[in-house]
């Protein structure tokens, strides 16, 4: 009896490690890194940088011969014509405000012509046109990401040609005017580095003059020759990185 006590505890203690293990359960799995964040939006587009580009369009406007006898002056008659040349501009943004400067010069073919039975010759035919136009102006405009809406204002040059005919004797002026701009537009960016845009500038030139001669008016006056046209115009930029 004895003996088979004996043995039953020594079984039972060979067997107790194997018990114990089937026990304690298996280790876990190894813990994993966390997830990298990727953003699901794509960042803000910025305005800023440096661009030139290429714009083209239309104006039309108005312009006036002005004088007192012996010239009667001619009323307000049209003028209008096509437009193309080039950009240079810069933007800075502060968070949805951009500001900027903006230049550009344009060759123009903006002119037309009236008649006047206002000459001391009897009747007479006016006449003014604009070859090129320039402006440098400021820009302050509020961007919705891609899309940006602006306004701008600033000086304009150009030349304001006045020619009067009256009778057999013609006399015109050729003058470089200083005058101002204003309007606003929106632009478009298509891609990091190319935008587009539409735009409306008034311009005012109306410091002009034609000398006429006694010829043309029986005495030597000079004549205010007045010059406004509405611009409507597209353009299209290549942005450089911003700043």
């Amino acid at each position: 009896m004895k003996r088979i006590l004996f043995a039953g505890a020594v079984v039972f203690a060979a067997a107790n490690p194997a018990l114990a293990a089937d026990l304690i359960p298996p280790p876990g799995p190894p813990p994993q890194a966390p997830a990298t964040y990727v953003p699901t939006t794509a960042p803000l587009y910025n305005w800023g940088g440096i661009y030139f580009g290429i714009n083209g369009g239309y104006g039309f406007g108005n312009s006036n011969f002005n004088a007192a006898t012996p010239f009667a002056g001619s009323g307000d008659f049209n003028v209008d014509g096509g437009l193309v040349g080039g950009t240079l501009g810069a933007n800075y943004q502060s968070g949805s405000l951009v500001f900027g400067v903006e230049g550009d010069a344009d060759w123009t073919d903006i002119k037309g012509s009236t008649s006047s039975n206002g000459c001391a010759a009897g009747s007479c035919q006016t006449s003014t046109s604009n070859d090129w136009l320039a402006t440098l102006r400021g820009r302050v405009g509020y961007a919705f990401d891609r899309v940006l809406l602006y306004g701008t204002a600033g000086g304009a040059v150009g030349n304001v040609k006045g020619t009067l005919t009256s009778g057999t004797a013609t006399v015109s002026g050729d003058n470089t005017e200083f005058g101002w701009t204003a309007g606003a537009g929106l632009e478009f960016a298509i891609t990091p580095n190319v935008t587009a845009k539409a735009e409306y500038l008034f311009v005012d030139l109306s410091n002009g003059s034609v000398t006429c001669s006694v010829a043309a008016c029986a005495a030597t006056t000079t004549v205010p020759v007045k010059f406004d046209a509405n611009i409507i115009r597209a353009g299209l930029n290549f942005k450089f990185s911003p700043f």
